[in-house]
């Protein structure tokens, strides 16, 4: 029986103001709270981190099912606890998690709640936990493909490695981590699966950077790209640099790797994961303004632009980011993802290979964009290869990858 003990039901609820009032990245919340909990067991960290993971992700649905109304701002404030517990207790219902006895009961209508969980008759952005205009835009982008899409998109994605063959090969990553008492398959190429969630990052072998967490789906995008030693690769939009990693991985250390990106937080990140990754031919720039994008004109013979965008493909791993995103916000990421096609093809060299990538599944941040931009360029460029990678129940997330070239 799992019980949620009053310490963690209040961690809960604390990390739910956090993350819908202060509006911080839920994954940093969880992380940050686990740190000040060190005494609490194996068991109560996992129900924590899978409550409140849940609790966002399910959290449309769950204040219909207590009978709050959804706020027409889509905001919360810290008086809102009230609503927490409720919300709270209704999510311990419907997953059979005992409440605490010191946990004064909100008055959840236990039948109501049970029942409702079930129901297929609930407007679909009620019983899928979406926005309207999400649920709308989803459906207007991919028509029937989206019920298909929705149901996966609040499932708990399974956790992927990649192996760092600067350090170590795939198979012998498996038998490292079985030390740890964590299990894991190979799965394709240099990419391992585990057989339940586990937090990897206390393991000996991530400490010595034989790994990074990485989807299966994100880890095809860096392969598509064709890069080969002694390579010089531009990282357009590396962010924390989970790619530029994997390219360095691939190019074996020799070569070149620019990594771009226009916040110098994550660039300071992916330096410190480049040094446990023992990846030294990585070199990371800031752009803060276009004239560092025209003084690398011609400058590189692979290029990869990971463009922002709304992040659909992966709700799974970061489910508040559908209560985050709006309407405008999209129609501005797009408008960002063209500039960023049409201006920052001139970094690469002619009769080099650039790959447009997303993490969305919407056709007007992928296709549309790059049929835009092919009917701008005209033979300038190619298009050799594009695929959308569809969310799977138990597999890799939703991502988008094309692969052009400059004649």
């Amino acid at each position: 029986m799992r019980i949620l003990y009053r310490p963690v039901w209040e961690g809960v609820q604390t990390s739910l103001t956090d993350i819908f009032v202060q509006g911080w990245p839920a994954d940093k919340v969880i992380q940050r709270h686990l740190k000040g909990s060190r005494k609490w067991g194996s068991s109560d960290r996992r129900l924590y981190a899978e409550s409140v993971y849940d609790l966002v992700r399910w959290w449309r649905k769950l204040l219909f099912l207590v009978d709050v109304q959804w706020p027409a701002e889509d905001r919360w404030s810290a008086e809102d606890r009230e609503v927490y517990a409720r919300v709270i207790e209704a999510w311990c219902l419907v997953n059979d998690v005992t409440l605490d006895k010191n946990v004064k009961s909100s008055g959840v209508d236990a039948h109501k709640v049970k029942m409702g969980w079930k129901s297929l008759s609930l407007p679909r952005a009620v019983r899928e936990s979406m926005p309207d205009w999400l649920d709308a835009e989803g459906e207007r982008q991919l028509g029937e493909k989206w019920n298909k899409v929705l149901p996966v998109l609040n499932t708990l994605a399974p956790v992927y490695l990649r192996a760092n063959r600067l350090k170590t090969a795939p198979e012998r990553l498996v038998n490292v981590l079985k030390q740890d008492q964590v299990e894991a398959s190979v799965v394709e190429s240099d990419c391992l699966k585990l057989a339940e969630r586990a937090n990897v990052f206390q393991t000996k072998a991530f400490e010595q950077g034989l790994f990074e967490v990485q989807d299966l789906s994100s880890q095809r995008v860096v392969p598509a790209l064709g890069v080969e030693p002694g390579m010089r690769v531009i990282d357009a939009c590396a962010g924390a640099g989970g790619k530029s990693l994997h390219m360095a991985s691939l190019m074996a250390n020799k070569g070149k790797i620019l990594a771009l990106d226009v916040t110098e937080k994550k660039l300071e990140a992916l330096r410190e994961r480049a040094t446990r990754n023992g990846a030294n031919t990585i070199e990371t720039r800031l752009i803060d303004s276009t004239k560092v994008i025209k003084r690398l004109a011609d400058g590189c013979e692979r290029l990869l632009l990971d463009v922002p965008c709304s992040g659909v493909g992966v709700l799974r791993r970061n489910p508040d980011a559908k209560w985050k995103l709006k309407p405008e916000e999209l129609g501005e990421l797009k408008k960002t993802q063209a500039e960023i096609l049409a201006n920052y093809g001139q970094m690469l060299k002619a009769g080099g290979a650039m790959v447009y990538a997303t993490c969305s599944i919407f056709p007007e941040e992928n296709e549309r964009q790059v049929e835009k931009f092919m009917s701008q360029v005209g033979t300038a460029w190619t298009l050799e290869a594009q695929e959308t990678l569809w969310p799977e129940n138990d597999g890799p997330d939703g991502f988008y990858f094309a692969r052009l070239r400059k004649s």
